[in-house]
Protein backbone atom coordinates (compact mmCIF):
# COMPACT_ATOMS: atom_id res chain seq x y z
CA UNK A 1 0.00 0.00 0.00
CA UNK A 2 1.50 3.41 -0.86
CA UNK A 3 -0.15 6.56 0.36
CA UNK A 4 0.68 9.44 -2.03
CA UNK A 5 0.22 12.26 -0.01
CA UNK A 6 -0.36 15.51 -1.60
CA UNK A 7 -0.02 18.70 0.41
CA UNK A 8 0.59 22.18 -0.14
CA UNK A 9 -0.94 25.79 0.23
CA UNK A 10 -4.66 26.41 -0.30
CA UNK A 11 -5.30 26.80 -4.29
CA UNK A 12 -2.04 25.22 -5.01
CA UNK A 13 -3.36 22.97 -7.31
CA UNK A 14 -3.76 19.92 -5.06
CA UNK A 15 -7.45 18.14 -5.81
CA UNK A 16 -6.78 19.32 -9.75
CA UNK A 17 -3.14 17.28 -9.53
CA UNK A 18 -5.27 14.38 -7.44
CA UNK A 19 -7.72 14.02 -10.05
CA UNK A 20 -4.85 13.57 -12.53
CA UNK A 21 -3.52 11.09 -10.84
CA UNK A 22 -6.42 9.07 -9.93
CA UNK A 23 -6.97 8.90 -13.28
CA UNK A 24 -3.83 7.67 -14.37
CA UNK A 25 -3.75 5.25 -11.95
CA UNK A 26 -6.81 4.35 -10.59
CA UNK A 27 -5.88 5.10 -6.57
CA UNK A 28 -8.86 6.38 -5.16
CA UNK A 29 -9.03 9.68 -4.08
CA UNK A 30 -9.12 10.43 -0.57
CA UNK A 31 -9.30 14.21 -0.48
CA UNK A 32 -9.40 15.91 2.57
CA UNK A 33 -12.37 18.20 2.24
CA UNK A 34 -14.70 14.93 1.81
CA UNK A 35 -13.90 14.85 6.58
CA UNK A 36 -13.71 18.68 6.36
CA UNK A 37 -17.08 19.91 4.99
CA UNK A 38 -18.97 16.34 6.41
CA UNK A 39 -17.68 18.14 10.01
CA UNK A 40 -18.11 21.77 8.88
CA UNK A 41 -21.82 20.57 8.95
CA UNK A 42 -21.99 19.94 12.75
CA UNK A 43 -18.78 22.00 14.21
CA UNK A 44 -17.49 25.19 13.51
CA UNK A 45 -14.27 24.80 12.16
CA UNK A 46 -10.97 24.61 14.71
CA UNK A 47 -12.76 24.17 17.53
CA UNK A 48 -11.84 20.62 19.69
CA UNK A 49 -14.14 18.86 18.40
CA UNK A 50 -13.69 19.41 14.84
CA UNK A 51 -10.07 19.16 15.25
CA UNK A 52 -10.35 15.92 16.92
CA UNK A 53 -12.70 14.36 14.58
CA UNK A 54 -11.15 15.38 11.62
CA UNK A 55 -7.37 13.68 12.86
CA UNK A 56 -8.95 10.96 13.80
CA UNK A 57 -11.14 10.21 10.53
CA UNK A 58 -7.59 10.54 8.70
CA UNK A 59 -6.00 8.43 10.54
CA UNK A 60 -8.40 5.57 10.46
CA UNK A 61 -9.01 5.48 7.36
CA UNK A 62 -5.02 5.34 6.36
CA UNK A 63 -5.10 2.33 8.67
CA UNK A 64 -7.82 0.52 7.62
CA UNK A 65 -6.74 0.93 4.03
CA UNK A 66 -2.61 0.13 4.83
CA UNK A 67 -4.29 -2.77 6.81
CA UNK A 68 -6.67 -3.95 3.57
CA UNK A 69 -3.48 -3.32 1.07
CA UNK A 70 -5.64 0.23 -0.71
CA UNK A 71 -3.11 2.81 -2.21
CA UNK A 72 -4.83 6.23 -1.94
CA UNK A 73 -4.15 9.79 -2.85
CA UNK A 74 -4.97 12.26 -0.09
CA UNK A 75 -4.70 16.03 -0.20
CA UNK A 76 -3.98 18.07 2.75
CA UNK A 77 -2.90 22.04 3.39
CA UNK A 78 -1.13 22.34 6.60
CA UNK A 79 -2.69 25.23 8.60
CA UNK A 80 -2.77 25.99 12.12
CA UNK A 81 -5.83 24.03 13.12
CA UNK A 82 -3.80 20.39 12.56
CA UNK A 83 -2.07 19.47 15.17
CA UNK A 84 1.97 19.13 14.78
CA UNK A 85 2.37 15.95 15.27
CA UNK A 86 -0.07 14.72 12.43
CA UNK A 87 2.44 14.22 10.15
CA UNK A 88 4.15 11.75 12.76
CA UNK A 89 1.09 10.39 13.15
CA UNK A 90 0.53 9.64 9.66
CA UNK A 91 4.23 8.14 8.93
CA UNK A 92 3.75 5.58 11.97
CA UNK A 93 -0.11 4.44 11.21
CA UNK A 94 0.66 3.73 7.41
CA UNK A 95 4.15 2.15 8.41
CA UNK A 96 2.61 0.33 11.00
CA UNK A 97 -0.16 -1.13 8.98
CA UNK A 98 3.00 -2.33 6.48
CA UNK A 99 2.13 0.99 4.35
CA UNK A 100 4.03 3.44 2.28
CA UNK A 101 3.26 7.11 3.04
CA UNK A 102 5.00 9.21 -0.22
CA UNK A 103 5.19 13.21 0.57
CA UNK A 104 4.55 15.29 -2.78
CA UNK A 105 4.96 18.92 -1.88
CA UNK A 106 2.84 21.06 -4.51
CA UNK A 107 4.13 24.62 -4.37
CA UNK A 108 2.81 27.87 -6.17
CA UNK A 109 3.77 31.89 -6.13
CA UNK A 110 1.47 33.52 -3.70
CA UNK A 111 0.02 35.68 -6.37
CA UNK A 112 -0.97 33.18 -8.57
CA UNK A 113 -2.51 31.14 -5.67
CA UNK A 114 -4.52 34.42 -5.38
CA UNK A 115 -5.61 34.56 -8.84
CA UNK A 116 -6.77 30.70 -8.34
CA UNK A 117 -8.09 31.32 -4.88
CA UNK A 118 -11.38 32.93 -6.58
CA UNK A 119 -11.99 30.22 -9.28
CA UNK A 120 -15.51 29.47 -9.21
CA UNK A 121 -14.32 25.64 -9.28
CA UNK A 122 -13.80 26.14 -5.37
CA UNK A 123 -17.31 26.27 -4.31
CA UNK A 124 -17.29 22.37 -5.04
CA UNK A 125 -16.11 21.75 -1.54
CA UNK A 126 -16.05 24.46 0.58
CA UNK A 127 -12.58 25.43 0.34
CA UNK A 128 -10.85 28.92 0.84
CA UNK A 129 -12.09 31.78 -1.89
CA UNK A 130 -11.34 34.52 0.11
CA UNK A 131 -8.12 36.25 -0.87
CA UNK A 132 -8.69 39.27 1.54
CA UNK A 133 -9.05 36.19 4.08
CA UNK A 134 -6.37 34.72 3.11
CA UNK A 135 -3.44 37.14 3.49
CA UNK A 136 -4.92 37.84 6.49
CA UNK A 137 -4.69 34.34 7.81
CA UNK A 138 -1.33 34.21 6.08
CA UNK A 139 -0.18 37.46 7.77
CA UNK A 140 -0.96 35.49 10.98
CA UNK A 141 1.03 33.00 10.07
CA UNK A 142 -2.27 30.03 9.58
CA UNK A 143 -0.13 28.79 7.13
CA UNK A 144 3.31 28.13 8.66
CA UNK A 145 3.33 24.72 9.84
CA UNK A 146 6.31 22.32 10.94
CA UNK A 147 8.42 21.36 8.25
CA UNK A 148 7.84 17.65 7.25
CA UNK A 149 9.31 15.67 4.56
CA UNK A 150 9.15 16.06 0.45
CA UNK A 151 10.18 13.20 -1.39
CA UNK A 152 9.24 14.98 -4.38
CA UNK A 153 8.70 18.94 -5.16
CA UNK A 154 6.10 20.36 -7.86
CA UNK A 155 5.63 23.56 -9.00
CA UNK A 156 1.92 23.60 -9.73
CA UNK A 157 2.53 27.33 -11.78
CA UNK A 158 5.18 25.56 -14.33
CA UNK A 159 4.13 22.22 -13.83
CA UNK A 160 0.30 21.21 -15.59
CA UNK A 161 -1.84 18.00 -13.82
CA UNK A 162 -1.28 15.91 -16.43
CA UNK A 163 2.39 15.87 -16.04
CA UNK A 164 2.31 16.06 -13.00
CA UNK A 165 0.96 12.96 -12.58
CA UNK A 166 3.67 11.61 -15.19
CA UNK A 167 6.14 13.00 -13.12
CA UNK A 168 4.44 11.45 -9.28
CA UNK A 169 3.98 8.06 -11.15
CA UNK A 170 7.44 7.95 -12.39
CA UNK A 171 8.92 8.69 -8.98
CA UNK A 172 7.28 6.64 -7.04
CA UNK A 173 6.57 3.59 -9.71
CA UNK A 174 2.80 3.86 -9.33
CA UNK A 175 1.98 2.87 -12.86
CA UNK A 176 2.24 -0.77 -11.65
CA UNK A 177 -0.28 0.08 -8.77
CA UNK A 178 -3.03 0.62 -11.63
CA UNK A 179 -6.74 -0.69 -10.18
CA UNK A 180 -8.56 -2.75 -12.15
CA UNK A 181 -11.34 -1.21 -13.77
CA UNK A 182 -14.33 -2.25 -11.79
CA UNK A 183 -12.24 -1.54 -8.66
CA UNK A 184 -14.36 1.75 -8.07
CA UNK A 185 -18.39 0.11 -8.91
CA UNK A 186 -20.73 1.42 -6.45
CA UNK A 187 -23.08 -1.60 -6.37
CA UNK A 188 -25.75 0.77 -6.17
CA UNK A 189 -25.16 2.60 -8.91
Amino acid sequence: MKLIFLYGPPAAGKLTVGRALQQRTGLRLFHNHLVVDTLLSVFPFGSPSFVKLREQTWLSVFDAAARDGISLIFTFAPEATVNPSFIESAISTVQKAGGEICFVELTCPIDVIEQRMENPSRAQFLKLRSVEFFRESRSKGAYCFPKFPADLTLDTSTVEPPEAARRICEHFQLDILTATPDAHHDPRA
